[in-house]
């Protein structure tokens, strides 16, 4: 019997078939191995996607991160997708068991890793720095910067910086400068202030919002119960009408710095400062601190009381007095007796 002989054509749709036999068997491979988790460790992965990298540095970027992937696969999965030139920069925790479909989306959606930076109210810009140089997940771009040169580079040049920046909870994403956390409480602070100033008694005897923000943080270290911040206010206010002193310890304090030990003796009282507001009238040269924006709206809209003095009563809150003789019984009721 003679040979079947195929036709040209036969053997074309025989290699057709077998062609697209193959790329089906591809095209199911790479889908299972998009959908399939990548290896590495048990716990989440850092990855840090710079500004300008290519796809092909990201993906090598993955797998120095300590994940298991080839990185020529994951960039020509990047590619594939036609997101590659989306990816953005920034940091990223990558959890076990991450796919590379589910890496893309992350890093396309920008889903970056955040982490939380809370500054206090009351804190003193020392503070503020203390916390940022204890927080590792910020690049701390400030460190080597004097204060001057922190606010030239915050863009707000010969301005001191108690008191500048708002106090609250700021979510970052990690590896950010802790410049921009910065530059984000002192924008907010700014704000705040601009519009409890707009809120502010007609007849207050603050003359600028500065004025206002250096109150404020008196007001805020001279605080222990919430409720006592618009008397507490009202008291300043009343003081700075008729030109008496403030005479307040906490002035007193900033002003000795790094020397102050806890205790705050008479001679401490006498000295002649900048801050010191039983031997000079009015507000001190700057903020003492970070006034929260309850004591910012105590400042503008304080009590309608006629008191001048306050004295602690010992658990927290205070006793207001509108004459020197009735503070004097109040001194003798609550901290005399209370020494005994």
């Amino acid at each position: 019997m003679a040979p079947v002989r195929r036709s040209p054509k036969g053997r074309t749709t025989l290699w057709l078939g077998s062609a697209l036999l193959l790329l089906s068997f591809a095209m199911a491979g790479s889908y299972w191995w998009i959908q399939h988790p990548m290896g590495g460790p048990d716990t989440p992965v850092d990855l840090e996607v710079e500004p300008g990298q290519s796809a092909r540095q990201v993906a090598q970027s993955v797998a120095e991160a300590g994940l298991s992937v080839s990185p020529w696969l994951l960039y020509q999965w990047f590619r594939w997708s036609g997101e590659s030139r989306l990816i953005r920069a920034g940091s990223y925790e990558i959890q076990p068991g991450t796919s590379p479909a589910q890496l893309l989306r992350k890093l396309v959606d920008g889903d970056q890793s955040l982490a939380r930076l809370r500054l206090i109210e009351g804190w003193t810009f020392r503070q503020v720095r203390a916390e940022l140089a204890r927080t590792t997940t910020l690049k701390a771009e400030s460190a080597a910067l004097s204060d001057a040169e922190l606010m030239d580079r915050l863009g707000v040049p010969g301005t001191a910086p108690e008191g500048r920046f708002f106090p609250d909870t700021y979510t970052y994403a990690k590896g950010s400068s802790d410049l921009t956390v910065l530059r984000r409480a002192h924008a907010a602070m700014r704000k705040r202030v601009e519009a409890a100033w707009n809120q502010r008694a007609p007849d207050s005897p603050l003359k600028s919002a500065d004025e206002l923000l250096t109150l404020a943080s008196i007001v805020e270290k001279e605080t222990g119960r919430a409720e006592d911040r618009p008397m507490v206010a009202s008291v300043f206010v009343n003081r700075l009408r008729i030109r008496m002193p403030l005479q307040t310890d906490p002035t007193v304090i900033y002003g000795l710095g790094e020397r102050f030990d806890g205790n705050l003796r008479r001679k401490d009282l006498q000295t002649d400062t900048p801050y010191n507001t039983y031997t000079r009238a009015g507000l001190p040269p700057t903020p003492i601190a970070l006034p929260g924006r309850d004591s910012l709206m105590a400042v503008v809209q304080p009590s309608g009381s006629k008191a001048l003095y306050f004295v602690a009563r010992g658990d927290g809150s205070s006793q207001f007095s509108e004459t020197l003789a009735d503070h004097n019984r109040a001194v003798d009721k609550y901290q005399r007796k209370a020494a005994r």
